[in-house]
């Protein structure tokens, strides 16, 4: 495996390198991490025994995968301070909402390596899912490799960049939407008398178990719940008011703004 850089040690950063070195894909001492919080990189070296620095140039230097983990925002410095250090060989990847492939490499260079990757929180507990798309430069082999180091942390995809928007809405942004709906839960389930952090635990197990079924039964998810409704029973009341508040409604309508946004950024 080769060597792997991270300009930025925050969460997601910090998620990352856990799942490739405690997989054991790459050893800690074949990662370096830069950050200019110094108490970030001190933790990612006592967690995971990584090499770390201040300075973004020395990750490029000593690192054939650049993974860039900061705020889209800065991603315009951060490639013009480490662009003279890009050659052909090195794969740099990008995991920032809006920022497109030809926006990269407008700065570093068509004819440099570059992949997009969309991934999610989940992976702070080994539950990702990331959505990877890559340029003319980028070899299978190499796809590869950059999606097995995101397989470490959860499950990875080869898409089209113009899906992007979509993964963004239905799995980049869609952990918020997941946790209102358990807070939610939650909430109706303390107004039954529930103690507060029993809710959580009941509400979350319940969208955990859910999730696992749609992925390992293989059945329509419409199916699935038709399996819980009874006839003139407690789940399908439950459905009922579910559809006449809109709920549906309100979530592809919710998905489709982040999308437009998504989209909005990217111009």
């Amino acid at each position: 495996m080769k060597k792997l850089g991270f300009i930025g040690a925050g969460n997601m950063s910090s998620a990352m390198i856990g799942g490739v070195v405690n997989s054991g894909l790459i050893s800690g001492e074949n990662v370096t991490v830069s950050d200019l919080y110094q108490p970030s990189l001190d933790k990612a070296k006592d967690s995971f025994g990584v090499n770390t620095t201040q300075d973004s140039v020395e990750v490029v230097k000593n690192s054939d995968i650049v993974i860039l983990a900061v705020k889209p925002n800065v991603y315009p410095a951060v490639l013009n301070q480490i662009k003279e250090f890009v050659d052909g060989e090195k794969i740099i990847v990008s995991i920032a909402a809006g920022k497109t492939i030809e926006s990269i490499e407008s700065i570093l260079g068509s004819d440099k390596k570059v992949i997009r990757v969309m991934p999610n929180t989940p992976a702070l507990v080994g539950e990702g899912m990331a959505a990877l798309c890559k340029n003319a430069n980028i070899t299978d082999e190499e796809l590869a490799i950059v999606k097995q180091i995101f397989e470490s942390f959860g499950k990875a995809e080869v898409v089209g960049e113009y899906l992007i928007d979509a993964v963004i809405g239905a799995s980049g942004s869609a952990p918020a939407y997941v946790f209102m709906f358990i807070e939610a839960i939650a909430d109706a389930a303390v107004i039954g008398g529930m103690p507060r952090p029993q809710a959580y635990k009941f509400a979350a197990q319940a969208v955990m178990g859910s999730a696992k079924m749609v992925l390992e039964t293989g059945k329509h998810p419409g199916e699935l719940k038709d399996m819980v409704c009874s006839p003139a029973g407690t789940t399908i009341e439950a459905v009922r008011v579910l559809e006449e508040e809109g709920f549906r409604a309100a979530v592809i309508k919710s998905v489709v703004a982040c999308m437009d946004k998504s989209k909005e950024m990217s111009k």
